[in-house]
C-alpha cells in the first residue's frame, strides 16, 4: 500500500487501483489515503488476476505496477509466482499502446524468471536494453530494505506493448 499511496501522491491526476487479498493490507492502504487525502485511489480486495481478468476492459490500462511479489523460493512453487507467461498474456491484453508494465524483484532467479517470461512474450517489449534502471517514483520498500541488507540486488523491469505487437 505505501507504494501505491506514494505513487499516487505524485501523480494526482492518475487513477490507481490496487489489489490486495489481505484485509490488513486493504487497511493499511486505506489508512494511507485517508491521512493523505488521496481522491484517485480505488481499492479492490481480490486477487489481481481474477480483477484484471473479470473487471478491466481491454487496451485500458497505462501501467501496472508489481513490486516485490512473493518469490515462491522452493521450485515445486514456482509454479504460484505470479509473473508468468498466462499472466503476461494478460497484462499484455489489458495495458493500452503507450501503457507500461514495471517490475520490481528482489531476488536474482526470480528477476531472471520475469526477463525470460517478459523477452519471450510476442506483445511485450522492453523499454531498457536490460534491466531498467530504477524507477525513481518507485519509494524504498521495507521488502526493498530487506533485500539490500541481506545482500540482494534489486532489480527494475520495464516492458510495454511492442510496436505492432497489439493482436
Amino acid at each position: 500500500g505505501h507504494a501505491t499511496a506514494h505513487i499516487a501522491a505524485l501523480m494526482p491526476d492518475t487513477l490507481f487501483i490496487g489489489c490486495e487479498v489481505h484485509e490488513p493490507g486493504v487497511g493499511a492502504l486505506l489508512k494511507l489515503v485517508g491521512e493523505q487525502h488521496l481522491d484517485n485511489v480505488r481499492i479492490v480486495q481480490h486477487d489481481a488476476v481474477e480483477v484484471l481478468t473479470h473487471m478491466v476492459a481491454p487496451a485500458t490500462l497505462h501501467g501496472v505496477h508489481v513490486f516485490f511479489p512473493d518469490p515462491w523460493h522452493k521450485k515445486r512453487h514456482h509454479k504460484r509466482r505470479l509473473v508468468s507467461r498466462p499472466f503476461a498474456d494478460l497484462v499484455a491484453a489489458k495495458l493500452s499502446t503507450a501503457g507500461l508494465w514495471r517490475l520490481a524483484p528482489d531476488w536474482e532467479d526470480y528477476a531472471l524468471h520475469m526477463r525470460e517470461v517478459m523477452d519471450g512474450h510476442p506483445q511485450l517489449g522492453n523499454r531498457h536494453e536490460g534491466w531498467a534502471p530504477r524507477w525513481e517514483d518507485r519509494p524504498r520498500s521495507r521488502y526493498e530494505a530487506k533485500g539490500i541488507a541481506a545482500g540482494r540486488t534489486i532489480r527494475d523491469l520495464c516492458y510495454g506493448i511492442r510496436e505492432g505487437g497489439r493482436r
